[in-house]
């Protein structure tokens, strides 16, 4: 079934997904460039990486309303 919108509560719910994406990203992205360990810097930037792709996905998925592509 394809819908061509997000019921009021899943809008919430991604929003506050995103939210939290956000403030995922701006801790790892901090907290790497105060990192003096390579390891745990590298860590932290993949994250930052992975969590920006996810962000992307996300906003992707709101702006297109839930419509699914087939």
């Amino acid at each position: 079934m394809n819908t061509h919108y997000l019921a009021p509560h899943e809008t919430y719910e991604l929003h506050e997904l995103l939210t939290f994406k956000n403030l995922c990203l701006t801790k790892s992205t901090t907290m790497s460039g105060l990192a003096q360990d390579q390891e745990l810097k590298s860590i932290l930037q993949q994250d930052a990486t992975k969590t920006r792709d996810q962000i992307q996905r996300i906003q992707e998925f709101m702006t297109n309303r839930g419509e699914q592509t087939q």
